[in-house]
């Protein structure tokens, strides 16, 4: 029996298929900032006040769009201009036509495999709240950083 991610396209699948690709690695909810001139998008290394670092899950998951003005739900809308979700992103490949990396917990069976695989913001994150907001250019990933 061929998995629901193998056979299905994002449009065909049910919300909590949608939710399952998520693989828990945080990097969606580091802090991002926009070049005023060149439109482009950084992430930073400083995660969003309500991401718990140590799971790499939200703290307030239902309520995040609420409480966190500058969360965006990943939609099958949006999926194509987010350009900032890391290659990484299940959504991103299977948008592309890629498989999911043999890393992740649907094909693991295992919540933390992104974190045993060093594709998380676990391991280097820090929550916004300790952060100044005029100190995150100090704070910017560049490509090369990782």
């Amino acid at each position: 029996m061929q998995n629901f991610w193998e056979i299905k396209t994002l449009s065909q699948m049910n919300s909590d298929e949608w939710e399952s690709l998520c693989d828990g690695c945080g990097l969606c909810c580091l802090v991002k900032i926009e070049d005023e001139d060149s439109g482009e998008v950084f992430n930073t290394s400083v995660s969003c006040r309500q991401l718990n670092i140590e799971t790499c899950r939200c703290a307030d998951y239902k309520n995040r769009l609420t409480d966190v003005p500058m969360c965006v739900q990943l939609t099958l809308e949006n999926l194509p201009y987010l350009d900032w979700l890391p290659e990484s992103c299940a959504y991103k490949r299977l948008y592309a036509g890629e498989s999911l990396p043999i890393w992740h917990p649907l094909i693991t069976q295992k919540k933390d495999s992104a974190h045993d695989a060093g594709i998380s913001a676990k391991w280097f994150a820090q929550s916004e709240e300790y952060i100044h907001p005029e100190q995150l250019h100090d704070f910017v990933i560049f490509p090369d950083d990782k």
